[in-house]
C-alpha cells in the first residue's frame, strides 16, 4: 500500500474545483495532480513531475504552487501545517501569474 500524505480541504476546493474547471479533462488532472500530492514518496525524494510543485517565493508565508495543468496556467495554493497538506484554492488558468492578489484577498486563509 502506498504511503499517504494527510490532505485537509477545509476550504472545499475539491468540490469548488468540480464546478469551475472547464472539461472533463481538467477535472482528471486535478486529481492526478490531487494523487501526486498525497504520495509520500515523491516529498521524500522531493520529484513533482506532474505538479511542478514549488514555494511561491513572492510571499513571506510558506505557501506552495502546484500546477492542475501546466499549459493552461490552472494551479492549486497550498501549505504544508503539522505535516499535512491544506488546500488554500484554486486559481483559474487565465488569472495565476497574479499570485499576491488572491493572496491578499483570502489571506485569512493562510497562515
Amino acid at each position: 500500500m502506498a504511503d499517504i500524505k494527510t490532505l485537509v480541504d477545509e476550504y472545499g476546493i475539491i468540490n469548488e474545483a468540480c464546478k469551475i474547471l472547464p472539461t472533463t479533462d481538467f477535472k482528471v488532472k486535478f486529481l492526478e495532480s490531487l494523487s501526486e500530492l498525497e504520495d509520500n514518496n515523491a516529498h521524500k525524494t522531493r520529484q513533482f513531475p506532474k505538479t511542478r510543485l514549488h514555494k511561491i517565493q513572492v510571499v513571506k508565508k510558506n505557501i506552495y504552487r502546484a500546477d492542475i495543468d501546466k499549459i493552461s496556467g490552472w494551479r492549486i495554493h497550498l501549505q504544508y501545517i503539522d505535516n499535512e497538506i491544506h488546500l488554500k484554492d484554486i486559481i483559474d488558468g487565465k488569472n495565476h501569474d497574479d499570485i499576491l492578489k488572491f493572496i491578499d484577498a483570502k489571506k485569512d486563509r493562510y497562515q
